[in-house]
């Protein structure tokens, strides 16, 4: 006779459930084997529901390899839904369509005009996804729920920006709620730099460690921190705001209405304006390719934004400690000409850990990690049973 009333014993196999339902969708898949590791479950349980999961079309199993031995790969079925990644940028748009096992399906990219409208953004990502919808041969009704990433401090549980300025024209919208109407799915609004960080630790290089910090350095520079395998966002979702740390009491107006941040230093509009007289009219684009090539100045004012970029976050780093340091945007494509003086400077203005030293690596996901992990943030966000059940 069970030890346990019949009641508990359902309630305990749901739990069960939850728990393996949601380590596969943290992580996009898992081996059974990984799942007892990440779950605290017996091998025996995780089988047992593996099996009724895949009976019910919740997951999909498939064999697989684990150091040279046979092991079971479990995914989240194809038929759960699919969910779609969104980001802002001050240049461009980036969307995105994936399933639960965190595949793309589609990807789109726009240029924006800078400045651009709320109103004309948010319309132009809703035909974006019904057109890439459409593509696939699906429609909305598949779409469990979408990520939208800002280059601009976000309040989570409102989606709204919650420091005037920083995006010209989108101060006081509940972006979240206008894109849901246009839509009719849920939409989830955060800080690109957590996207970005959130992406690295799920997928990327940041997937070993429980605390990290994620850097972008691209038009703006931001960063994301994970702490404890959380997203730290802080009060009203200003952390990592490392754009707006002061660097120069006597430098430009910032776009916050303060001066000489960070980002007025190694912003795009900085960098190219330091390049005006000596090489002209040039794009971002071509101050990284002419970088790479070896062109001296451009190398020269990469290189400084490393280093200007290292100091701020060293402060930081002294601050969370994180284990490691993952660099994403546009600037992180010139490789050691951003990379290297930016991690000297880390070493410089750290205290050094003999026990276990920062590391400092390049995102995995290049300049797709705040995408990414919008798309992550998205299928996180859904309840994959209630997915099932609609």
């Amino acid at each position: 006779m069970s030890r346990w009333p019949a009641g508990s014993q359902s309630a305990l196999r749901e739990a069960n459930t939850a728990l393996i339902v949601d380590a596969v969708k943290q992580f996009g898949g898992l081996t059974q084997v990984e799942l007892a590791d990440a779950t605290g479950l017996s091998a025996a349980t995780v089988s047992t529901i593996v099996k009724e999961l895949t009976q019910t079309g919740v997951v999909d199993t498939r064999p697989t390899a684990r150091s040279g031995r046979r092991a079971t790969m479990v995914t989240l079925a194809r038929s759960t839904g699919i969910a779609a990644g969104i980001v802002v940028g001050h240049r461009g748009l980036q969307v995105l369509l994936g399933d639960f096992a965190h595949e793309v399906l589609a990807e789109r990219t726009m240029p924006l005009p800078p400045d651009h409208p709320l109103d004309t953004v948010l319309d132009r990502i809703a035909l974006l996804v019904v057109d890439m919808l459409e593509i696939l041969g699906t429609d909305l009704t598949e779409l469990a729920g979408l990520g939208v990433g800002l280059p601009a401090p976000v309040e989570a549980s409102t989606g709204m920006i919650s420091v005037r300025g920083i995006m010209r024209g989108w101060d006081g919208e509940h972006v979240g709620n206008v894109l849901a109407k246009r839509l009719g799915r849920p939409v989830h609004v955060e800080n690109a730099a957590n996207l970005g960080a959130l992406a690295e630790a799920t997928l990327g290089a940041a997937r070993p460690y429980a605390d990290s910090l994620y850097v972008r350095s691209s038009f703006t520079a931001g960063a994301g921190i994970m702490l404890g395998g959380r997203l730290h966002r802080g009060y009203a979702g200003t952390a990592g705001e490392i754009g707006h740390v002061q660097v120069d009491p006597l430098g430009q107006i910032c776009r916050c209405g303060r001066r000489g941040c960070l980002d007025t230093v190694v912003g795009a509009d900085a960098l190219l304006a330091s390049l005006q007289v000596s090489h002209g009219s040039l794009t971002l684009r071509d101050v990284i390719a002419r970088a790479i090539d070896g062109d001296p100045g451009c190398a020269r004012v990469v290189a400084d934004a490393g280093r200007a970029v290292g100091l701020v976050v060293s402060g930081v780093c002294q601050t969370v400690n994180p284990q490691i340091v993952t660099v994403g945007g546009e600037l992180s494509e010139c490789g050691e000409v951003f990379l290297a003086p930016l991690r000297e400077t880390l070493r410089d203005h750290t205290l050094p850990n003999q026990v276990a030293p920062m590391e400092v690596q390049p995102a995995l996901l290049g300049t797709e990690a705040e995408v990414m992990g919008a798309l992550v943030h998205a299928l996180q966000s859904t309840d994959v049973r209630m997915q099932r059940e609609r």
